[in-house]
């Protein structure tokens, strides 16, 4: 990239254009019309909602920076439109959590995608490298961090604020150019492409109310006895998470659950003993928390949860990790780009169940260490 290109990127970013009304909207979708490559990230708040509220859209075409306010904007079609044109690549970097806000906030997800943190570690950068340190990496420039945990949804956005969006996207083009022409260079775009594809899928997926105690801390810790009425109580949490578009721990937090479930109390006096549940949710909840223990312990359903490993699991997947570590030296990759430790451990598990491969452990990894993994294990 010459100097003068990556220049006029960050003199967009000092001077972006707010679009917050309907007409701005539908100017700015002419200008992106026929691009055939546009930056795209989002500014969001999580903390307290099950779903987060999405505050800003940023896209960019490395020449100029359009920030779309969806709080102020009461349609957002025209960004729709745009994300399912498979004639402009959009480019993310990290885009597991904007896909998921686009979703459901905008209705669609970017088609077609190339996500820059996947690029970066197919190139052997580590995988959760951030927006920051890649910009650093590829182009030499120190991005501002200061805004990363600003009110996207108050208005008026700041100055400082719009810049920071806007230095979040003005850049990915110019990325997207140097990281294809290095992937295609080591034949590795179709890892990319089948990564992003990947992150797609996942962003469709939804949590099943059921399967909810899976993802309650402490959960390994309950005996027996204790998970159907962990069960039937995440359940009901994630339900009334979901109907309150409350943060699941707004509810009752994971500490709360484990311990309900450990206890089991049948009356309110009992209830009011347990530790880990706010008095407000205790007032705000306690019959339905006695009617979901009450109801568990008639529930002779079975209720998975993972053994524990045992020794000879242990040493076989020490020797998993060895091999992957192996692997990712001769390939120049981070080792959590091939499989983590929990991925191996699943993949132990399911063989060892008869089950299917994993999913992320099919595809291009399949041929690079699935089946090196499988006949360590067999």
């Amino acid at each position: 990239m010459t100097r003068t290109r990556l220049e006029r990127s960050l003199s967009a970013a000092d001077h972006p254009i707010l679009l917050e009304t309907a007409a701005q909207l539908s100017d700015a979708k002419k200008s992106w019309n026929g691009k055939q490559v546009l930056g795209i990230d989002t500014e969001f708040v999580r903390e307290r909602t099950y779903r987060a509220q999405l505050g800003l859209v940023q896209v960019s075409d490395g020449e100029t920076a359009w920030l779309v306010d969806p709080v102020r904007l009461a349609g957002l079609e025209p960004l729709k439109e745009l994300l399912e044109d498979p004639g402009v690549t959009k480019v993310l970097h990290s885009g597991s959590e904007d896909l998921e806000v686009l979703l459901h906030s905008v209705g669609a997800l970017p088609e077609p995608l190339v996500d820059t943190q996947i690029a970066c570690a197919m190139l052997g950068q580590p995988l959760q490298m951030g927006y920051h340190a890649t910009v650093q990496w590829l182009l030499g420039v120190e991005v501002d961090k200061e805004q990363t945990r600003s009110n996207w949804c108050r208005r008026p956005l700041t100055g400082r604020q719009l810049h920071y969006a806007a230095m979040d996207v003005v850049l990915l083009p110019k990325m997207h150019e140097t990281l294809i022409e290095k992937l295609a260079a080591i034949g590795r775009l179709d890892w990319m492409h089948e990564e992003v594809q990947r992150a797609q899928r996942n962003a469709h997926q939804v949590v099943a109310p059921e399967k909810a105690y899976l993802r309650v801390s402490g959960m390994t810790r309950l005996d027996p006895d204790a998970m159907p009425a962990l069960r039937a109580l995440a359940a009901w949490r994630e339900q009334v998470a979901e109907q309150k578009n409350l943060a699941r721990g707004f509810v009752i937090a994971d500490a709360g659950l484990v311990n309900l479930a450990r206890a089991r109390p049948s009356t309110r006096d009992e209830l009011q003993k347990i530790e880990g549940i706010h008095p407000k949710a205790l007032a705000r909840y306690a019959d339905a928390l006695l009617k979901q223990i009450r109801e568990a312990a008639n529930d002779d359903r079975p209720v998975h949860r993972p053994a524990p490993l045992d020794n000879d699991q242990r040493r076989l997947l020490g020797r998993m990790r060895d091999l992957v570590q192996k692997r990712a030296r001769e390939l120049g990759v981070d080792p959590a780009l091939l499989a983590s430790r929990r991925e191996l451990e699943r993949l132990l598990r399911a063989d060892a169940g008869g089950r299917d491969i994993p999913e992320r452990m099919t595809g291009w990894r399949r041929a690079v260490i699935t089946d090196d993994l499988l006949a360590l294990i067999r």
